[in-house]
């Protein structure tokens, strides 16, 4: 909506209440309202001009493959608005709509919810079906399958199928198994990473990083690593919050700034990276604050950083035996943040 500014400009004066009779030479006459006739007041001025709409566009001419092309990324949601543009278009995504049944019956299989149990047989049938009525989010889930059943060149046929539709997820995914090749095939990788990132997903984002940080298949660029790390952190992936703590940390492709260093490496700690949670109680311990750097520490331990431990042991027995008991129980109720 266009925002006027205040106050509006008017072409009959900043008092419109005030009766003004506008001559045909473009003078302006005052009217005495005690004098005038009311038919004056009562009158209703013709217009000068007409309003014309220009015509709505025509969006039912699409092709239904084309249309199912453009939609096959489409959520749940997003199908649904787009059915509501005309019935044309209603009949063309119908198969797309049915294929988002399929890929809820899909992921209940795969994970065992909504009362039915675990079955990936059940959940590829599943999510195959949500693919052949030309859905990527079904097909890269159906590659999600074939991979963890050891098919891996059955997964990279669908991720490569939903990557050729335009599938942020199914072009991280297809990257991932280029770079994870052997020998690695990072020049294909590259653009699809590029592609994806682009298209938000941050998964891709931090990837394509980690390529520009090491300078794999691509020039190195730390600046251009940093860019794509904080991307990702900003965006909630957690490998990325830490990476971007260090990048602030050590001024590494940045500016150097402790703290959006401590910022991102207690958003890391916090999401349950547990080096995060090891170097956050370290910072946490040198600030004086031991109970919260126990908690840290104790949260790394229990994740498997071992060094944590030895630290979080010698700091312990400088707190008195309620402190203690308190951090532990921090510590158990904890939870990863969302």
């Amino acid at each position: 909506m266009k925002q006027g500014t205040w106050p509006r400009k008017s072409d009959g004066g900043h008092y419109k209440f005030f009766p003004f009779v506008i001559a045909p030479d473009g003078s302006s006459t005052f009217i005495n309202p005690a004098k005038a006739h009311l038919s004056f007041f009562n009158s209703t001025p013709k217009a000068s001009y007409s309003l014309s709409r220009s015509p709505m566009p025509d969006y039912s001419g699409i092709p239904f493959d084309v249309l199912r092309r453009i939609a096959a990324t489409f959520t749940l949601p997003n199908l649904k608005a787009a059915s509501l543009v005309c019935k044309t278009w209603r009949d063309a995504l119908k198969p797309l709509r049915e294929a988002m049944l399929f890929l809820k019956w899909g992921k209940r299989y795969k994970h065992g919810r909504g009362g039915v149990n675990a079955n990936l047989k059940k959940a590829l049938d599943s999510f195959l079906k949500g693919a052949a009525r030309g859905s990527t989010l079904s097909m890269v889930d159906a590659g999600l399958i074939y991979w963890e059943m050891g098919n891996k060149e059955e997964g990279i046929a669908w991720y490569r199928r939903a990557a050729d539709l335009g599938d942020p997820a199914g072009q991280c995914n297809l990257a991932i198994a280029y770079l994870r090749d052997n020998p690695p095939k990072t020049k294909e990788a590259i653009p699809l990473l590029y592609r994806a990132s682009l298209g938000g997903h941050v998964r891709a984002q931090y990837q394509l990083a980690l390529c520009l940080h090491q300078g794999r298949g691509t020039a190195q660029s730390l600046q251009e690593a940093a860019r794509w790390y904080l991307k990702a952190a900003e965006g909630g992936y957690v490998r990325a919050m830490y990476n971007t703590s260090l990048c602030f940390l050590t001024g590494e492709g940045t500016v150097q700034c402790h703290k959006l260093a401590r910022k991102w490496m207690k958003k890391a700690a916090d999401h349950g990276h547990s080096k995060a949670q090891f170097e956050h109680g370290l910072s946490l311990f040198a600030e004086g604050d031991m109970m919260k750097a126990v908690v840290y520490l104790e949260l790394a331990t229990r994740a498997g950083e071992q060094a944590a431990g030895h630290v979080k042991n010698v700091i312990i027995q400088q707190l008195s035996v309620p402190s203690r008991e308190r951090a532990m129980i921090l510590a158990d109720t904890w939870r990863a943040s969302h």
